[in-house]
């Protein structure tokens, strides 16, 4: 029976097919069967997730502290030079120049991603606003965010950054970014699930050398990636107890 990989929705579609060369990169190389399942929403993967259906993830910060906490998952890898930032935007034809110009009753074009609109809310204060002066509209994914900006029907819209800069040029020329985080510690994390255990030290060693040989290299150039390196137990710790500390 094959093992199940599966990537945070957040991804940007642009690179699905990279993804499905991940994954028969990665069976070749460990000599295993996995298959790989995409999902369109947060809450249909957590749902699978919780009922064991997943033994390999590419998770993003939040959900990556229920996979470790609840649910005995081992974080391995993190993404090479990509931390995990918020993007505020509008429309570019908004009179908001910065934050502080959005005004109470304003409407937020969101995801249900955790971290990122965890982020966003706490980027409004400097404009004094927050649940309760706002109205929030929640998307399934980062397009349909940019999407609404257009139509003028947000004010503006919390994008995950790597999301953002991997739309298209034509939407990207239609809006204008407010405010970047820059926490730089925060990043989506490469767990490894109960059943995946006796593979860890091949998996390691499998990502740890793909940027060195060309094959390795155009995966990741298809999945929007660089490389990979090695996370250690303390700082997985680290930013799980960040990412509660910023939500709770």
């Amino acid at each position: 029976m094959p093992l199940n990989l599966t990537v945070s929705p957040d991804f940007a579609p642009d690179h699905i097919s990279g993804w499905f060369y991940f994954n028969t990169y990665l069976q070749r190389q460990l000599g295993i069967p996995i298959h790989l399942e995409l999902y369109d929403s947060f809450e249909k993967q957590r749902q699978d997730i919780r009922e064991g259906k997943v033994d390999l993830i590419y998770a993003n910060p939040y959900d990556a502290s229920m996979l470790v906490r609840e649910l005995g998952f081992k974080a391995l890898m993190k993404p090479a030079h990509k931390a995990d930032e918020t993007v505020i935007a509008v429309s570019v034809s908004s009179p908001c120049g910065s934050v502080e110009d959005l005004q109470p009753g304003s409407v937020i074009a969101t995801t249900d991603d955790p971290d990122v609109h965890t982020m966003g809310m706490i980027m409004l204060e400097s404009a004094d606003l927050d649940d309760s002066n706002i109205q929030v509209k929640t998307l399934k994914n980062y397009v349909l965010v940019a999407k609404t900006l257009l139509k003028g029907e947000a004010d503006a819209g919390f994008f995950l950054k790597q999301a953002y800069d991997e739309l298209s040029e034509l939407i990207r020329s239609e809006m204008k970014p407010l405010v970047s985080s820059q926490i730089g510690v925060i990043h989506h994390v490469l767990l490894a699930g109960p059943a995946f255990q006796s593979h860890e030290d091949a998996l390691k060693s499998t990502l740890l050398s793909m940027a060195d040989e060309e094959k390795g290299r155009n995966v990741l150039q298809n999945m929007g990636l660089v490389g990979w390196e090695l996370m250690s137990e303390e700082d997985s710790e680290f930013m799980i107890d960040l990412i509660d500390t910023l939500i709770d």
